[in-house]
């Protein structure tokens, strides 16, 4: 009876995985959301409490799509920050301000595809959580149910938005703050200006990192500040912060995938590129480099070549296609595919001797 009932439940549970292998559809995508925070598979914000502890830096990137966050993935980054800076890096907007909520979750969605390890935080963009509470944790909701992230950033500290990242922990959703200049209220900034300049302004870069703290944030972003300002604020924080042309003694460091790899070359775009960012390669020459190449290639009927046309059609075949051609009246699109063929098999001789 025992070893009856064994059997039974045995095949109950093959006939399971069967239909499970036999769906359309990933278990792992059927709901939206944060990402497995299994830490053999992501980074968690307990292994950047950790590494925050220890001294270690943590390493960020901001990306945009889902090459670069294989990329990321691949280096073994701790955090990928989708920022709203796509308004200006891929979109070739003047300032962040455009970009709207659904163009993010794009491109959230493209950078969850393709990276299964770091940290993945979503920018909330400008006009989606300032109105109210309400609004901040809706959208914060979305970022993750419909963008795949496992946090959001929101940026600024003035009290209502102290107040919407408080509201958005207490939803359950992992906050990290931005204080120093906040590209979303270059309106009042007057622009692109670092902060933390003058006594006032230094005090106020910390006393706004401190509130965010208590608000709930697991990190702060420190934006084109003065390193002694960084360093005070690491200080009077125990949450990792993040440079961005905020000096060496902060927690950790973050700088644009584009700007690190030096993709914009063209001067139009040089107001994208920060002076603060070092770029670790002339990808962006490379890039000229092959298109140009490839220009001339064409240009000169050198591209595609015999190793680059792989596709072939059998002799036999391609007499049937001639006569069906003219059958068609086609004389003229008959002879172009006769006298291509014989080009091709011209080409290929001497690779064949």
């Amino acid at each position: 009876m025992a070893a009856s009932f064994v059997r039974s439940c045995s095949r109950a549970s093959r006939a399971i995985t069967t239909v499970r292998f036999m769906s359309n559809v990933p278990e792992n995508t059927v709901y939206g959301g944060p990402k497995s925070q299994n830490p053999n598979q992501r980074v968690t914000l307990t292994q950047l409490r950790q590494k925050h502890r220890k001294g270690e830096p943590i390493t960020m990137v901001t990306a945009y799509d889902y090459p670069s966050a294989v990329h990321i993935d691949t280096a073994g980054i701790d955090v990928c920050l989708v920022g709203d800076s796509a308004a200006m890096v891929v979109h070739g907007y003047d300032t962040t301000l455009p970009i709207s909520l659904e163009e993010m979750l794009v491109h959230c969605r493209a950078v969850a595809r393709g990276a299964k390890r770091p940290l993945l935080v979503g920018d909330l963009p400008f006009g989606t959580y300032e109105s109210s509470t309400n609004q901040a944790v809706d959208t914060a909701v979305r970022v993750l149910k419909e963008g795949g992230m496992d946090a959001i950033k929101l940026e600024g500290g003035s009290p209502s938005r102290i107040t919407a990242a408080k509201s958005i922990v207490e939803a359950g959703i992992a906050v990290m703050g931005h204080v120093g200049l906040t590209p979303q209220a270059i309106s009042v900034l007057g622009g692109f200006r670092p902060q933390g300049k003058n006594i006032a302004s230094a005090v106020k870069v910390v006393e706004t990192a401190m509130a965010l703290q208590e608000a709930g944030c697991f990190s702060v972003v420190l934006e084109c500040v003065p390193p002694p300002v960084a360093a005070a604020a690491t200080s009077a924080l125990h949450i990792p912060t993040i440079g961005i042309g905020a000096g060496p003694f902060c927690s950790g460091q973050v700088l644009v995938y584009h700007d690190l790899l030096g993709m914009m070359q063209h001067p139009h775009h040089a107001k994208v590129t920060p002076k603060f960012c070092k770029q670790y390669a002339q990808v962006g020459e490379v890039i000229n480099k092959a298109l140009l190449e490839y220009k001339e290639e064409v240009s000169k009927h050198l591209f595609p070549g015999l190793s680059h046309s792989p596709y072939k059609i059998a002799s036999s075949d391609l007499d049937g296609f001639l006569s069906e051609l003219q059958k068609l009246g086609l004389d003229k699109a008959a002879s172009a595919a006769a006298a291509s063929a014989e080009k091709m098999e011209h080409s290929e001789t001497p690779s064949s001797q």
